[in-house]
């Protein structure tokens, strides 16, 4: 059973068809790449992928079953999760309070914002010892917004493992990263478990073929090329047209 089946997938914004007849497969603990130029549908296809939007056409499936008309929250529910290219952290809340909401999602009694934190004692444990393996415990009682964006970009990806989601989609991950915080970042996803299976999009080549077994191009919608890392470094018309040319320049 594949853990995740993009079918035929097509969208629309206005007279822009943004998403045209997609189809990917990944395998469970798989790895993949979606490049292409902006443009090129790929965080349309997660919002679909994740319920923001609706396709026009199209399904998908998660581990078998079809989540095509399921809102965000029951997908994950379901064991989907993703990261966006922007922050999305409350930026007064603390890195440990931030990680013990996100863990909150894993216990059967819903998390109560008005009773003591000691009260989720099990809880607390969990966000702690993910901050340990994570290398952010001297962190926890700072201020998310007084981080810097590398760390931030490391809370987002904490809180994302938090709910420990089967599938886990990372929009640009490193954008906007400096060299150093780039290499943090791509080392903390190389550690992620192989129980977890990835989609991510990343502009940097580097980056996306050095953490991925395999890679899909995505082009004015459509999937140009798709396979091994060294099939799309060796394919012409992925160079010509998402690196681009010497007559590009």
């Amino acid at each position: 059973m594949m853990a995740l089946q993009v079918e035929q997938l097509s969208h629309r914004f206005g007279g822009l068809l943004a998403l045209n007849d997609v189809n990917l497969v990944v395998a469970p603990g798989e790895r993949l790449a979606i490049i292409g130029p902006n443009g090129a549908g790929k965080t349309t296809l997660f919002n679909i992928v994740t319920g923001i939007f609706r396709p026009m056409a199209g399904r998908i499936r998660l581990f078998g079953q079809d989540v095509t008309r399921l809102p965000p929250h029951r997908r994950a529910q379901l064991g989907l999760a993703r990261t966006f290219q922007i922050t999305t952290l409350f930026p007064r809340l603390t890195v440990l309070d931030s990680v013990l909401l996100a863990v909150q999602g894993l216990d059967p009694v819903r998390f109560a914002l008005h009773r003591p934190r000691e009260t989720y004692r099990h809880l607390l444990a969990r966000a702690e010892a993910l901050l340990v393996d994570w290398g952010l415990a001297d962190r926890c009682q700072q201020m998310t917004g007084r981080l810097s964006y590398g760390e931030q970009r490391q809370v987002e990806l904490i809180l994302a493992l938090a709910g420990a989601p089967k599938v886990l989609l990372l929009d640009e991950p490193t954008a906007g990263l400096s060299p150093a915080e780039t290499a943090s970042v791509t080392e903390m996803i190389r550690r992620f478990s192989r129980d977890t299976t990835i989609l991510l999009i990343e502009h940097d080549m580097d980056v996306a073929l050095d953490l991925v077994d395999r890679v899909a191009v995505l082009f004015q919608g459509r999937v140009l090329a798709e396979g091994s890392k060294d099939k799309i470094r060796s394919d012409p018309e992925v160079a010509a047209i998402y690196l681009g040319t010497d007559d590009d320049a």
